[in-house]
């Protein structure tokens, strides 16, 4: 439409400033000519990006072609702004002195600056990263450190992770970790530990459990089911037939399954939560199964986001997905029948809109439960 417009005042500027002479004629036909074309019209959504104070088209490919090795330029609706801002300096400088590490900065989230900045609500948010910032994991899309035997786990850090959380004053938070292989209980007792202490400086904070998938032991699930939290997540990553080449080789895509719905078994009440990455060359048809397979295991909540690639040693993006095509998963995913869908090219897994919605859901059910 903007294109349209642009046009249509050309046309009205050509006929009121210039004389109607043969000239005017060849003038007025040579801007067609170099205009827009028909198929800007045809298209749904004309990709148009800033350039100084005016627009311009999008002239990047959206899609690698098979063989190509080149990196894909950044569609603009992927370019966020440079964090700064109070907030983001002061939570940045008190993770830093409770040695607390965040996946915001680990896994350099796109949307750490409108999260620890408050965003335009003044919301301050962030994911706490426990049991250190070592994996011992080396997924190929993530950008967290790795080694074979990381340093023990900090014994202090459920009690500094609290009281920190207790300070901010927030309604949601959401914990998660980097995947300790190297602990017998993959660190599941640990996570229990600091959930118990955040309910006990804070009985109404809402405490969602990103977690890692235990080897599969549904001992180190149950341990975190009864821990007292809200939301037990675990993200799926990315469709089957792509879950060997790019998730660890320990990971796997049928046990990711097994422990959320081991999760719900163990308590059904639990909101269930998981994440699917996008553009790393799956089929709309692959897409679909993996939601559905999420369904199957009675996973409530699912999110959609766009695969970044966080450093030159990582898997390439093979696609840019459009907001568009996010918009068609959406629908999807709500006529799948779950509690809740986020899907856009910025949302990822730990993403204040959905906290905020699942946090009224959980409110609406307490009251429910207390007038019952």
């Amino acid at each position: 439409m903007l294109v349209t417009r642009n046009l249509l005042n050309n046309l009205k500027n050509i006929f009121k400033n210039e004389p109607r002479s043969k000239s005017h004629l060849e003038s007025l036909r040579e801007r067609i000519t170099s205009g827009p074309g028909l198929q800007d019209f045809i298209r749904e959504s004309p990709i148009l990006e800033k350039d100084g104070e005016d627009w311009k088209y999008y002239e990047g490919k959206l899609k690698r072609d098979k063989g190509e090795d080149k990196r894909l330029r950044l569609p603009p609706w992927l370019k966020t702004k440079i964090p700064t801002g109070k907030n983001f300096s002061k939570l940045k400088d008190q993770l830093k002195t409770l040695k607390l590490h965040t996946v915001c900065e680990e896994a350099r989230c796109p949307n750490i600056g409108e999260c620890w900045g408050g965003g335009e609500h003044g919301t301050t948010t962030a994911t706490i990263m426990l049991l250190g910032d070592t994996c011992t994991r080396g997924c190929r899309f993530c950008s967290v450190k790795t080694s074979r035997a990381p340093p023990p786990p900090d014994i202090d850090e459920p009690l500094n992770t609290a009281t920190a959380i207790a300070s901010w004053g927030l309604d949601y938070i959401v914990l998660t970790s980097v995947d300790r292989d190297d602990l017998e209980d993959g660190g599941s007792n640990h996570f229990a530990k600091t959930v118990r202490e955040i309910k006990r400086l804070n009985p109404n904070i809402i405490v969602e459990c990103l977690v890692p998938d235990f080897r599969g032991d549904l001992d180190c699930v149950k341990i975190i089911v009864e821990s007292e939290l809200d939301v037990y997540a675990h993200n799926i990553e990315t469709v089957e037939k792509l879950t060997p080449f790019v998730r660890d080789r320990r990971a796997n895509y049928r046990q990711t399954l097994s422990t959320l719905r081991a999760a719900k078994s163990f308590k059904p009440e639990l909101i269930t939560k998981s994440s699917i990455m996008l553009g790393l060359g799956e089929s709309d048809e692959e897409i679909k199964c993996t939601l559905e397979d999420l369904k199957a295991a009675k996973v409530d909540c699912v999110t959609l986001g766009q695969y970044m690639q966080p450093t030159k040693r990582h898997l390439k993006v093979v696609e840019y997905v459009t907001p568009e095509k996010y918009k068609y998963w959406e629908e999807i995913g709500t006529s799948l029948g779950f509690l809740y869908v986020a899907s856009g090219p910025l949302v990822r897994s730990s993403y204040k809109a959905g906290e905020f919605f699942i946090s009224s859901i959980l409110k609406n059910r307490k009251i429910n439960n207390e007038t019952q």
